[in-house]
């Protein structure tokens, strides 16, 4: 089996226990992209608040440098308050957006599984030759190429937004802080764009590599079907075994009900049925035995055991096995033809006694 392969795509049982392990498609680069992207505009619808809190704080402590102003308890609790209240309203609530939305993009693709697997300590973390194999395997190179790329285009939109903004970078002296602040953010977003698209793209690529690779590594082998399968149907051997023995349970039941039948209606040797009929409880006549070849014989034998009528019409008796079924009523249709048989059991039995 170990030098089998891989060629039978993973079957639904073999997907619900691989993510019981916590086995499941995740890019990581859709989930930076998405949150870097999201964040920046957030950032940026954002930044005005931003502005607000942190110079009014600014202006209140300024303001207070123009007179003596008595440094105590009272006085530093209130500062601490101050720029705790700033730092939370300008960057807690963008962390919180942030971490919310990492949340988001990654539960989309595990469709926000927990699994107690990947938190166990496992020994086999800590074998230096897994690491080594880890280190040299295609994902390995695959993250080192794409990260080459992602540091490359990286450093070429920063190299062209610096050269495009060289000029203009000294006239910031010139213009108030207002300005300067709106000028430095305006290129941090430009920037900000252009490698957001260029790494939608890039993750565009991660994503279809990590499905191609998940679902390779997934794969089951031919032998792998069989085994699921007889997990699933059972080992055909096993239930070969149970039929046998249901239909032997089966067969003693129905055998157990042929002394109980008014009339056996026969076919030479082919098929015998064993009839039943209780004025007072039954609507209709109830095949109580029925049974080919053998086993019709030895309800025949059963039969004669029991001092039960035999009767030999073959079209019936070969009509009713195969339209009726086990202890339930006759056929409609056999109706007729079967009252006449139980009337002349019932006329053999009277002038018997």
């Amino acid at each position: 089996m170990a030098g089998e392969n891989k060629t039978e795509k993973a079957s639904p049982k073999k997907r619900r226990d691989e993510r019981k392990k916590g086995n499941v498609l995740l890019s990581k680069d859709v989930v930076t992209v998405g949150t870097i992207a999201i964040s920046f505009i957030i950032l940026g619808i954002w930044t005005p608040h931003i502005y607000k809190y942190v110079s009014n704080v600014l202006y209140k402590y300024i303001y207070l440098m123009k007179d003596t102003y008595i440094i105590n308890d009272t006085f530093i609790v209130q500062l601490f308050k101050d720029i705790a209240f700033t730092i939370f309203t300008s960057s807690g609530i963008l962390m919180a957006a942030i971490i919310m939305i990492s949340v988001v993009f990654t539960g989309s693709q595990t469709r926000f599984l927990i699994s107690q697997e990947n938190i166990k300590f496992k020994f086999s973390k800590l074998n230096p030759l897994s690491g080594i194999k880890r280190m040299f395997s295609i994902r390995s190179m695959v993250e080192v190429i794409k990260n080459l790329i992602k540091i490359g285009i990286l450093g070429y939109i920063i190299y062209s937004s610096i050269i495009d903004n060289l000029f203009q970078i000294p006239k910031l002296v010139f213009i108030d802080l207002m300005a300067g602040i709106q000028f430095v953010f305006s290129s941090i977003m430009s920037i900000v764009k252009s490698v957001v698209i260029a790494f939608l793209v890039i993750s565009a690529f991660d994503f279809l590599y990590s499905w191609w690779e998940y679902e390779k590594n997934i794969k089951m082998t031919k032998q792998e079907v069989k085994e699921e399968y007889k997990q699933i149907e059972g080992d055909p051997h096993i239930k070969g075994k149970i039929k046998e023995k249901q239909r032997a349970i089966s067969m003693s039941r129905m055998m157990q009900q042929v002394p109980d039948a008014d009339v056996i209606i026969r076919n030479p040797t082919h098929f015998a049925i064993a009839i039943k009929y209780d004025i007072n409880k039954d609507n209709a006549p109830i095949v109580v035995a029925k049974g080919k070849d053998n086993i019709a014989m030895k309800i025949i034998e059963k039969a004669k055991e029991c001092k039960i009528n035999i009767i030999e019409n073959v079209p019936l008796a070969r009509a009713l096995y195969d339209n009726s079924e086990l202890n339930h009523e006759i056929p409609l249709e056999y109706y007729e033809p079967v009252a006449e048989i139980l009337a002349w059991v019932y006329r053999i039995n009277e002038k018997g006694k």
